[in-house]
């Protein structure tokens, strides 16, 4: 078998972000450790933020992140594309420059071509050069099916640091990316998605955050957090939280990805959504006349998604036009606001 023959999204169920944890399991799991104590370390897991944040002197902290997954396309080169660039989005959510990189692998060399090996390490090398970034090595362990994604390192001004912490009531909501990635995967496997939408999927997986994280830096916004595994509502909720504010989201300006909208209308939503959809429950209320393809479209799953910006609404419409002024996030969108902290933490309108 040769790597031309190898469909990496024929060896798993569940690919990309949408492989993660339950997000109320996690959650659980997360809440019996113990919090680390240091008067350096600016972010822990205490918010669920993107990454931890450790302050170096006045002038450097460092990012420190890692994610990875199984496959969530079929071809070797684009996995390790699109896994790179997940991992080195948490940099850049966080208003950093991704720095040094490790290589995370899984791979069974007996149940693969070591060709498949090396052209997604290929693929992730593009990503985290295209980035500036430099990779020092990594570790690799026998598994099947594959896993790949990075360690990342990346450094901030500490006083630019961009959390998920810091949202104000009267912020405007923006998001980079379209939703809808988990509905095009899902119906990939299903063959109900075109050609054409799927491509463009894929191609949006692979674009970095990069872009995204200059325009926050240029325009002074201090609070962001890139949507994946746990959907929209999921990254929303933690961003919601960590603030002790609430998010009113309103659902029909959600930008949507090509035929998603349709696929999801038709039925064809992961089950990583109903996860993500359960998670939320608790702590959202959602209006009556909400389409219910909508609502799970806000929960469905993310693989190198956008970035979820709180904007002070002064500077909102300068940043959405500079993001849609390089066309590389022309479904940029408003898509609701910060409110103050009230009964439940989403209000999806």
């Amino acid at each position: 078998m040769s790597s031309q023959d190898t469909d990496l999204l024929k060896t798993v169920e569940y690919g990309g972000c949408s492989a993660k944890l339950p997000p109320a399991e996690l959650a659980g799991i997360l809440s019996k450790l113990p919090q680390m104590q240091h008067p350096n370390i600016m972010v822990d897991i205490e918010t669920h933020d993107d990454a931890g944040v450790y302050k170096l002197n006045d002038e450097t902290a460092l990012i420190f992140t890692t994610d990875f997954f199984p496959p969530i396309c079929s071809d070797p080169f684009e996995f390790g594309e699109i896994a790179a660039a997940n991992a080195l989005s948490d940099v850049y959510a966080m208003g950093g420059a991704p720095l040094l990189a490790l290589n995370l692998l899984m791979f069974s060399s007996a149940q693969m071509p070591i060709s498949v090996f090396e052209k997604i390490l290929a693929g992730g090398q593009s990503k985290v050069k295209e980035a500036g970034c430099l990779i020092m090595g990594g570790h690799t362990i026998e598994d099947h099916p594959p896993k790949y994604g990075l360690a990342v390192v990346g450094t901030v001004h500490p006083d630019k640091l961009i959390t998920n912490a810091a949202a104000k009531p009267g912020d405007v909501l923006i998001l980079t990316k379209p939703l809808g990635i988990g509905v095009l995967v899902a119906a990939q496997r299903l063959n109900m998605v075109r050609e054409d939408a799927y491509r463009n999927g894929i191609e949006q997986m692979k674009v970095l955050n990069n872009f995204g994280r200059d325009v926050m830096v240029r325009h002074g916004v201090r609070c962001a957090t890139d949507i994946t595994g746990f959907g929209l509502l999921g990254h929303a909720l933690k961003m919601a939280e960590a603030g002790n504010v609430s998010l009113a989201i309103k659902s029909r300006d959600l930008p949507i990805i090509d035929q998603a909208d349709q696929l999801a209308n038709d039925g064809c939503i992961p089950g990583a959504s109903f996860r993500n959809l359960s998670y939320v429950q608790p702590h959202l209320h959602v209006a009556k006349l909400v389409e219910p393809h909508l609502k799970m479209l806000a929960a469905d799953a993310q693989t190198s998604g956008g970035l979820l910006m709180c904007v002070p609404p002064d500077k909102a419409q300068d940043v959405l036009n500079d993001l849609r002024s390089a066309n590389i996030h022309n479904q940029a969108s408003v898509i609701g606001e910060v409110i103050p902290k009230t009964r439940k933490s989403i209000y999806l309108e």
